[in-house]
């Protein structure tokens, strides 16, 4: 059980980034169905980033012993400090465009820190398929979440769930580590 809260809170926190992004860029008013057809993409690539990051790391923990958990750790509460200190400063936002390849760079931009989460999940040799469907449903859900509201709010949420989603991985890697 603690394994499954652990994942849902990971999930939750990878997909908050998304979330966050994507609420910015819901007050432009973005069209509903370019909305629609981001979050399944930026679901598939928080399948794939840390799904490419976990096999990685199942295939060095083969060959690693009991410094696996520990990097894990530091690599999860690096990550995590990183967007913590990363939602106090000012953001130029790049203007993408929802359409070609804007929306193959948005939805690699708000995955590819993903990629480390994953690495450090496959050095603790965690369930794979589990762990990357849940982080692909959690991120789809939550960037049409943060499209819905930022059509219908301001941006002040952005910065909190930039906040709460570095956090909780910062939370996670100190669970790991200690």
């Amino acid at each position: 059980m603690e394994q499954v809260t652990s994942l849902i809170l990971l999930s939750i926190a990878l997909g908050l980034d998304a979330f966050s992004v994507s609420l910015g860029m819901g007050l432009q008013a973005i069209r509903l169905r370019h909305a629609f057809f981001a979050g399944i993409i930026i679901g598939a690539f928080h399948i794939l980033m840390p799904g490419l990051g976990i096999l990685l790391g199942n295939w060095l923990s083969d060959s690693a012993s009991e410094w696996a958990t520990l990097a894990g750790g530091v690599m999860l509460f690096g990550l995590g400090a990183y967007a913590v200190f990363a939602s106090f400063t000012d953001k130029h936002s790049v203007s993408y465009r929802m359409t070609g390849i804007g929306i193959w760079l948005f939805a690699l931009s708000v995955s590819i820190d993903s990629f480390p989460v994953g690495f450090s999940l496959g050095l603790r040799e965690a369930e794979v398929l589990i762990s990357v469907f849940s982080f692909g449903l959690f991120s789809m859900a939550l960037t049409w979440t943060g499209f819905i509201i930022g059509r219908r709010a301001g941006g002040l949420l952005g910065t909190y769930s930039e906040l709460l989603g570095g956090s909780i991985l910062c939370a996670l890697g100190l669970n790991a580590i200690f």
